[in-house]
């Protein structure tokens, strides 16, 4: 009605400015709706945050209640060609050997020539195990030797190699083939011709043709375990890595070496000390986002002019039971006995404290006892942390549904609002456009009196 310009057509009154006023009073109860749905949604939004956060923290203490969650070892070698790497389920040792030899793979030369000699272009590679593939390649072009080598995809591949000019200037190539793999096991024989000339014997080997040779030969990589005694061993891998030389320990040789090589496996507590550092550390730091949410701020000085305000967690039950179930599972007596002696204490302001120093020490003195100590404190946490956080039981993440569908119903309650503010507000509209169109009414009607007065009092006047 405002776009019909009511405003003060008779009144003078500025009916638009009245209506909005009137309209204020009307939406109080939508605008407190309104910072009730902020105030819920802020706070979902900030238990979300802190569901995810214990989802987390819930998880790394699954994986540091395990077994073989402090079972981190390291190996160091004697020599610079000796590299070992200690998985989680070595054991602290040591053990020397020697190394007789590296693995390598064959590689074969052919002699040089201008193109494959023989047609149709038949070869046989026939494996250490005495299986024979024949290969016929498109053509006697070199390149087609390869290709046709490559395809078969029999552990051997091919590569041409210019190998200058004969007398009459055409160009030579040599074959080089090699072996895919390391290894005695993938030692290999080439032949000029078919299988069943292989069989008979008729075919030739490449790597006996003038100018031809092996300048790889396929072999394991071994190592001797207590040489020169009578429990000397050999211990042979077709690569250079020889897995579970001792158990959890891949040892990787480069070289022979004839001087004894020593290699130590040892439990690398500054490592494991980190594990339970970082589940502890993320604990602390848990507690200290809810301090942070729970403090409570006074604002402007002291006296009936100051505001006390509170964190998004202040006094919410739910985030307290939270809070208590951790500290409890994080720092409570194990067994009757504090755990203090692993480093572990709970602070005057109540968040959990981790003595790196004093866990190491433990760690050094008994490691099976630590160990297992620290897994059962992480189990425990893993446990609360569970309960609250997990996605369709936890009591974090139902508390955190009840404040979705509590922001939905006053979103609900909302939208009825507009309904009934705009009813009110077009209700308003007409009654003072009814009120202007009355005393406009009114006005004419006393602007005709005043004009038949007037002219009475004129005709009296001249008579």
């Amino acid at each position: 009605m405002a776009g019909l310009g009511i405003d003060g057509l008779s009144s003078g009154l500025d009916t638009t400015s009245i209506i909005n006023q009137l309209m204020s009073l009307e939406a109080r109860p939508q605008t407190m709706l309104k910072s009730s749905v902020s105030r819920t949604t802020s706070f979902a939004n900030d238990l979300r945050a802190l569901n995810t956060t214990v989802a987390a923290i819930a998880a790394k203490a699954k994986t540091a209640s395990a077994a073989t969650s402090l079972a981190v070892y390291s190996a160091t070698s004697t020599a610079p060609g000796v590299t070992a790497s200690a998985r989680n389920t070595s054991i602290a040792g040591s053990i020397s050997f020697t190394v007789g030899e590296s693995a390598e793979r064959q590689v074969t030369v052919s002699a040089a020539m201008a193109a494959w000699p023989s047609t149709p272009p038949t070869l046989a590679l026939q494996a250490s195990d005495g299986t024979t593939t024949e290969v016929t390649a498109a053509s006697t072009a070199m390149p087609d030797i390869a290709a046709a080598i490559n395809a078969a995809n029999k552990g051997v591949s091919a590569t041409v190699v210019r190998a200058g000019t004969d007398s009459g200037g055409t160009k030579l190539y040599r074959l080089q083939l090699t072996a895919t793999a390391s290894g005695a096991a993938s030692a290999f024989t080439a032949y000029r011709g078919s299988a069943a000339d292989v069989a008979g014997g008729t075919a030739v080997d490449l790597a006996t043709e003038s100018g031809a040779a092996i300048v790889g030969t396929a072999r394991d990589a071994s190592v001797t375990l207590w040489g020169d005694t009578s429990a000397e061993q050999t211990i042979t891998s077709s690569t250079n890595v020889f897995t579970d030389l001792l158990p959890g320990l891949d040892v990787t040789v480069t070289a022979p070496e004839e001087t004894s090589v020593t290699l130590t496996v040892s439990q690398n507590v500054s490592a494991a000390a980190s594990v339970a550092s970082g589940l502890f550390a993320d604990v602390a730091a848990l507690f200290k986002t809810i301090a942070q949410k729970t403090a409570v701020t006074v604002a402007g000085s002291t006296g009936s002019s100051s505001t006390v305000k509170g964190g998004s967690f202040t006094g919410d039950s739910t985030v307290r039971a939270l809070k208590n179930a951790l500290l409890d599972a994080a720092t409570g007596a194990l067994d009757g006995r504090s755990l203090s002696d692993i480093g572990v204490k709970i602070t005057r302001d109540g968040t959990v404290e981790f003595d790196s120093a004093v866990f190491t020490a433990a760690l050094q003195k008994d490691p099976a006892g630590t160990a297992a100590r620290f897994q059962s404190v992480a189990a425990r946490v893993e446990k609360a942390g569970t309960a609250a956080a997990e996605a369709r039981t936890g009591y974090l993440t139902t508390k955190i549904a009840g404040q979705d569908k509590t922001v939905a119903t006053l979103n609900d309650q909302i939208a009825s609002w507009d309904l009934r503010l705009a009813s009110r507000k077009a209700t308003l509209q007409k009654q003072y456009a009814a009120l202007e169109t009355a005393l406009s009414s009114m006005k004419s009607q006393s602007n005709w009196l005043a004009s038949q007065i007037g002219s009475l009092m004129s005709t009296n006047s001249s008579s």
